[in-house]
């Protein structure tokens, strides 16, 4: 608990402007956007928000920061991709957040593998691109299924590791990675599926953006060993 407590002492100061902006986009955004520019701001500022935190932590070059380099890229095209959907242009934005979890891909790395896992996701999101692929235009049924294999793969990377590790970060990272999942299964079940969901915004919004801080907050440990959190 101690070391709990100090954890949160360092890292709770940096997270300040992404709780501002949290709720400056929530009480200010009060429906669904229709592409102004104040409130394609507001959405992104969150996201830019937890690129400070990834960089005032501590960031450099070297090899242990690599992660850390690999998760900031990512949070830089999901803030393109937030901006590009908020003004209509869905497939561009689903590019930017392809190339996003590419470079979380890349941050979760290859190993362990889990084979296991992997084939579980891959049967799962097949079965949902087939239950879809019917509502899909020309462009999209070719993105759409690209996408999903993406995301799934980031899911997939992040369970991985969560599983042979005993690191509250990392399992937060893989919590953080299916809220991700969730967050953008409920706009395909709005979008694709026509299902009208209460609140649609609010609970794609806030899924959202606790995978993001999930997903940024794995860096805290980066460059050193003082948080090595262990779930008992």
């Amino acid at each position: 608990m101690n070391d709990f407590g100090q954890f949160a002492k360092a890292q709770g100061p940096k997270l300040v402007p992404f709780l501002v902006t949290l709720v400056l986009y929530f009480s200010l955004v009060r429906k669904d956007p229709q592409g102004e520019l104040w409130t394609t701001v507001l959405k992104c500022l969150p996201i830019v928000a937890l690129m400070f935190y990834v960089v005032a932590k501590g960031i450099s070059l070297k090899k242990e920061y690599r992660r850390s380099l690999w998760i900031l890229l990512g949070l830089v095209f999901s803030s393109g991709g937030d901006a590009l959907l908020n003004i209509n242009l869905f497939p561009f934005g689903m590019i930017s957040f392809g190339v996003a979890h590419v470079f979380y891909i890349s941050a979760f790395g290859w190993k362990p593998v889990k084979w296991l896992i992997g084939s579980a996701l891959y049967v799962a999101v097949s079965f949902f691109i087939y239950f879809v692929h019917q509502n899909l235009d020309e462009i999209l049924i070719i993105g759409v299924p690209i996408y999903c294999f993406l995301i799934t793969t980031m899911l997939w990377r992040s369970l991985a590791r969560a599983v042979d590790s005993r690191n509250f970060l990392t399992i937060f990272c893989a919590i953080g990675a299916i809220l991700f999942v969730i967050s953008d299964a409920l706009i395909a079940v709005t979008m694709f599926v026509g299902v009208p969901l209460p609140c649609a915004r609010l609970q794609i919004m806030i899924t959202y953006y606790a995978a993001q801080f999930a997903i940024a907050l794995s860096t805290a440990d980066d460059g050193q060993r003082s948080f090595r959190k262990k779930i008992k």
